[in-house]
């Protein structure tokens, strides 16, 4: 009988519509209380949480009802309903790994990440997953058995008209009820949860994808007038080099190791009695290198890609998405590859074992002024060689000699390592480090993984001395963000004498912390510092230690080295931390006790307002300067515009061989300083896969075939152009 009312309900079109409202509304409310923690707490909040998914259901679905014809008006219900649940589900996994929700940034450069992913996102997926997708399936039967048949009877206008009328009146009473709970809930959109938490996944989406249109028409009408602030900020906000070490690396090779998801609390740490990274903490400790044990990353969702763009150009990411994947194509920018050739005749390559297409770099890198870029083509890609996000660390360092000693001196080389990449999943035959046992695998391979990379920088450093290049260079280590989301912190927390019942935000923010080294073979007073930095304060301190002065560029950071370095580090969604308060949402906590601040006195909250009003300026000038492309309208005296057209990394090892022959005697490279011979003799790494599917043989063919396809794809170029 109940099946019987079921059935007949299903088969009418507003009792179809309401099945979907009801389901969709249903699981959106499971993934809010699983999986997104959106910090909900007392009655008020819960009521706003479990009716935030009507309204923008109720309107989106409702579109279909004015629809007359039977099979058009169910399909697209259909494709609505199914849009939206995988729209859901990207969200969830998204959330998983950035603890963040999608923009349409991250929806539309999607592409340029996802060229470089494999299965790392079904690592990602959990068995709660299917809430989201079985009721496809029960649809799919429902209609197979005929429980659920198509009613042929159209609803009539004037009731689709009065049910968009109520959804609309519906999100408005929505949006009241977050506004009394939040006030100015809309422009505070740099806290994403808040949306979602009052508005719900679909009211966000269509929030930022409004947003994002503005800002582009923003762009478009840009003016060099819109420069005047972010000048006058800037050249305000410069600090002048330290007299003491200021050029103490003028002329040396630059050489940047990018330690991916690598964590400052890794350093010096004992997991079962064992040092985690026992080279990387030599480093560390030497009078050689200036390691910063303060210094904090600042990434915001474009992760990698934003501490790239921070460590070339010193200005920030963007609040939502990837700049390099959103904005990176058509921007102009002033990037140390550009800087360093221009001012000291350096030369400049990448080296990163994946697609040139991920996060868009093999676009971005041309408009920052990066010569060369060996990508995946240039290396021998077996699937033996490869983890989820391209080649092998020690792969990566040992492969890259052949091409590394071709380049003229001094040179600016950057390499950006992939093995310590979450899901931290590495083969058997390459640990030899004993697993942690938290409960949560993530956490118990991240040391494995961190080993393996501290054992692959340590087989470089080797080469280097061998080969002769340490002493004529500068060698900067960073992590790009964490490894360890805030969501897997608790799980992490015992192994840190911390206790996850305790645990809060002010824990999470101090674990933000990221290696920062510099080391520069000779110097002997260097030693940890430990004034507060980030990533966007390290383009001024290598410029500086180069001898170059920064202060005609338009960058946001400040030398750490400086005496007027300013110690108030900006988060990307405006949170910051400076040597003695840590400042989440509002929250003001006291770095010594880690206890928050409840009543701070007059004197207190006027520092911390005029410093938080200083974050929130600086990020959105830099935005300004971003979103607006305005560097097109500024040209420092003596530096030249990139021209990306100049490059388009096909045949770069034919490129550096060429040039290396072309100067013949005058070449400054290591393999012309090495008798006209290889060094890759001089490069000893214990990688198994060198003895099987990675051979030196294997290396050098590679390397000829990348000239050959390279040589080729150029000539059947000119043939289409002809």
């Amino acid at each position: 009988m109940y099946l019987l009312k079921l059935r007949n309900i299903l088969s009418t079109r507003w009792g179809f519509f309401s099945s979907l409202v009801f389901l969709f509304w249903l699981k959106t409310i499971l993934v809010y209380l699983i999986d997104f923690h959106l910090g909900v707490s007392g009655f008020y909040q819960y009521l706003v949480l479990l009716i935030n998914p009507l309204a923008t259901t109720l309107l989106l679905f409702g579109s279909a009802l004015y629809i007359k014809r039977t099979v058009p008006a169910y399909t697209v219900l259909l494709l609505i309903y199914i849009a939206n649940s995988v729209l859901l589900l990207f969200n969830v996994i998204y959330y998983r790994e950035f603890t963040d929700f999608m923009t349409i940034n991250v929806i539309f450069g999607y592409s340029s990440v996802s060229d470089g992913l494999s299965t790392s996102s079904f690592a990602l997926l959990k068995p709660q997953d299917i809430i989201i997708i079985a009721d496809l399936f029960l649809l799919v039967l429902g209609f197979t058995t005929k429980v659920i048949r198509v009613d042929k009877h159209p609803i009539a206008t004037r009731q689709a008209v009065a049910l968009t009328s109520f959804s609309l009146f519906f999100l408005m009473f929505n949006l009241t009820l977050g506004e009394i709970d939040r006030p100015q809930l809309l422009t505070r959109t740099f806290d994403r949860n808040y949306l979602v938490k009052y508005l719900g996944i679909d009211a966000f989406t269509f929030y930022d994808g409004i947003k994002t249109a503005k800002n582009n028409q923003v762009r478009s009408e840009a003016s060099s007038i819109d420069l005047n602030k972010i000048l006058s900020f800037t050249q305000n906000h410069y600090a002048a080099p330290n007299v003491k070490t200021y050029g103490i690396a003028k002329n040396k090779n630059v050489i940047i190791i990018h330690l991916e998801s690598f964590q400052q609390f890794l350093i010096n740490y004992r997991l079962d009695g064992k040092e985690v990274t026992p080279f990387l903490n030599s480093l560390y400790n030497s009078n050689s290198t200036y390691s910063f044990d303060n210094f904090f990353n600042q990434v915001g969702q474009g992760k990698t890609s934003d501490a790239e763009n921070m460590l070339e150009t010193s200005t920030y990411g963007l609040p939502q998405g990837s700049l390099f994947s959103a904005l990176g194509t058509d921007n102009t920018f002033e990037g140390a590859p550009a800087i360093l050739n221009q001012d000291a005749n350096y030369s400049s390559a990448v080296f990163h074992g994946n697609k040139g297409s991920f996060w868009n770099r093999d676009s971005v890198y041309k408009n920052l002024g990066y010569q060369y870029f060996f990508d995946a083509n240039y290396y021998n890609t077996d699937a033996n060689n490869l983890t989820e996000y391209g080649l092998k660390d020690k792969l990566l360092f040992h492969d890259s000699v052949k091409y590394l000693e071709r380049l003229q001196q001094p040179f600016y080389a950057k390499f950006i390592t992939v093995s310590n990449h979450f899901p931290y999943t590495l083969d058997k035959q390459n640990t030899d480090f004993k697993a942690a046992n938290t409960g949560d695998d993530s956490v118990n391979n991240y040391f494995v993984t961190a080993h393996y990379l501290d054992q692959s920088v340590k087989e470089f450093f080797d080469y280097l001395k061998k080969s002769g290049l340490y002493n004529n260079s500068m060698i900067v280590i960073y992590g790009d963000h964490y490894g360890i989301s805030n969501s897997r912190n608790l799980k992490l927390a015992p192994l840190l004498g911390k206790s996850s019942s305790t645990w809060n935000d002010f824990d999470n923010a101090q674990m933000q912390r990221v290696p920062f080294m510099i080391h520069i073979p000779g110097v002997t007073d260097a030693g940890v510092q430990h004034q507060y930095g980030g990533e966007i304060d390290v383009l001024p301190t290598i410029l500086h230690l180069l001898g170059i002065d920064s202060k005609k560029y338009i960058q946001f950071g400040t030398d750490l080295l400086s005496p007027q370095h300013d110690q108030v580090v900006a988060f990307r969604n405006e949170n910051f931390v400076t040597p003695d308060y840590t400042v989440i949402n509002g929250t003001i906590y006291d770095n010594k006790t880690a206890e928050e601040i409840t009543h701070p006195s007059n004197e207190l909250a006027a520092k911390i307002n005029a410093e938080s009003d200083k974050v929130s300026e600086e990020l959105s000038l830099s935005d300004t300067l971003n979103n607006k492309n305005l560097l097109r309208f500024y040209v420092p005296q003596g530096f030249t515009p990139v021209n990306p057209k100049k490059y388009n990394y096909k045949n770069d090892f034919g490129e550096v061989t060429k040039i290396q022959n072309l100067l013949g005697n005058k070449s400054t490279s290591l393999w012309s300083k090495n008798g006209n011979k290889s060094t890759i003799s001089d490069y000893t790494s214990d990688a198994p896969e060198l003895k099987t599917t990675d051979s030196n043989e294997q290396n050098e063919e590679s390397a000829s075939s990348s000239m050959k396809k390279a040589a080729s794809s150029s000539i059947q170029s000119r043939k289409d152009t002809n």
